[in-house]
């Protein structure tokens, strides 16, 4: 089946097979922040947005993302910069395996915070919306730090 999507502002047009997920749609289109890790949607390395949502990639079939826009860690680098040096400034940063799904993640949690007008998020609501991201190196203290610090920042949250 022929499907058309947008990733990162660039148009895609491809013949895909109908059980092809979306985590090897985009990593066949070169979005390498893409990653497989448990392959069971419970870790969080593939999150990619759709239409600003954050979805896991590899519990989506490429077929139901017809038509829509995806941003992968690619099209959200200047973002992820600053979020990417709090997590640096705090350690947060370890082996980096999980961090373009945990970046996601957080880059997508602070526009929904803003929308709902939350403006000074408890630790516990950030780890209620993080709670899908796993990382196997640390012990999410300074994850949550560099959180803090990053919403909080000039610039941050309004």
């Amino acid at each position: 089946m022929e499907v058309k999507i947008k990733v990162n502002h660039k148009n895609i047009t491809d013949n895909i097979p109908a059980d092809l997920l979306l985590i090897d749609f985009l990593r066949k289109h070169g979005f390498y922040s893409v990653k497989r890790g448990c392959d069971t949607a419970n870790c969080g390395l593939c999150t990619v947005l759709i239409a600003d949502e954050p979805v896991l990639s590899c519990a989506v079939l490429t077929a139901r993302a017809n038509g829509s826009h995806i941003t992968t860690l690619e099209g959200m680098q200047k973002e992820a910069e600053v979020f990417g040096s709090f997590m640096a400034d705090e350690g947060a940063e370890q082996c980096g395996f999980c961090s373009p799904g945990f970046i996601m993640s957080v880059l997508a949690m602070e526009k929904e915070f803003e929308k709902k007008g939350i403006t000074n998020p408890s630790e516990d609501q950030i780890n209620k919306y993080l709670s899908g991201n796993l990382c196997r190196c640390t012990g999410y203290m300074s994850h949550t730090r560099a959180i803090m610090k990053y919403l909080k920042r000039a610039g941050g949250l309004k």
